[in-house]
């Protein structure tokens, strides 16, 4: 099997995801061990629907297709291994022509510099829970699709699109010039989190794991806030303090 030109996605929710969302991008279908239960079985059918090749290995070959794809064998598989083409690269443009196509407030979720896999997966699965019409990174310095990120995502990162811009600074000014008020969170503002109006078109932006948000994207956003702490605690990790932001401009909107 070669990895080249190849995404692989692992665990039985990410992997029920793109074959429901993407079936046609999915390759292979690799089945480790010799499992046999209802959610493999339904696996199975809904690769077979898709016509998708099916293939059955023992665990020590199964061991050789996860290393041979970049992943740690001691990961949550689940015996489950798909090889997909690429999901498409969403750009700017993409995010423009959303902007224009929506009928509700935009809720925009920004990541400056998040590296971790199992952080940005998270943050993919918080912003669908809520709504969130796209999650966006920079190209640089910041962690995008991966396998790990597919996993942790559970299915998320079939559905909430990831947008990849080249320099996040501009982003934004293009974002507020669409309309979109940029929230960005930061400690010590002042400003609580549950202060801000967040029925309007706004996009959240949280920053990397310890560093926080850069002095770039701090000075380019509408307004800062924080999260009050009742506890010893100074920060929450960044898919928290995501979670927490995003379903608070939920709860508002719920009251539209």
């Amino acid at each position: 099997m070669s990895n080249e030109n190849a995404d692989f996605v692992y665990g039985i929710n990410a992997v029920e995801a793109i074959l429901e969302q993407r079936a046609s991008s999915v390759e292979a279908l690799y089945l480790g061990g010799k499992r046999d239960d209802k959610r493999h079985n339904n696996l199975i059918r809904a690769a077979q629907a898709s016509n998708v090749n099916i293939s059955r290995v023992d665990a020590q070959a199964f061991e050789r297709l996860l290393v041979q794809a970049g992943l740690d064998a001691a990961s949550v598989h689940q015996q489950v291994l798909a090889r997909v083409r690429p999901a498409e690269v969403q750009d700017e443009n993409f995010l423009k022509t959303l902007l224009k196509r929506l009928e509700v407030p935009a809720l925009l979720l920004v990541l400056d510099g998040v590296t971790d896999p199992h952080n940005l997966g998270a943050c993919m699965r918080s912003a669908n829970a809520a709504g969130a019409q796209a999650v966006v990174v920079p190209r640089d310095n910041a962690v995008h699709l991966t396998a790990a990120v597919r996993k942790v995502a559970s299915g998320a990162a079939e559905l909430t699109p990831l947008v990849v811009v080249k320099n996040l600074a501009r982003c934004i000014e293009s974002l507020q010039q669409a309309g979109v008020w940029v929230m960005g969170a930061a400690g010590g503002t002042g400003q609580s989190l549950y202060q801000l109006d967040l029925t309007v078109h706004t996009a959240l932006v949280l920053g990397a794991e310890g560093a926080g948000l850069r002095r770039l994207t701090r000075e380019r956003c509408d307004a800062l806030f924080e999260i009050p702490m009742a506890g010893e605690v100074e920060s929450l990790n960044v898919s928290v303090a995501a979670g927490v932001s995003l379903f608070e401009a939920l709860r508002q909107r719920r009251f539209l």
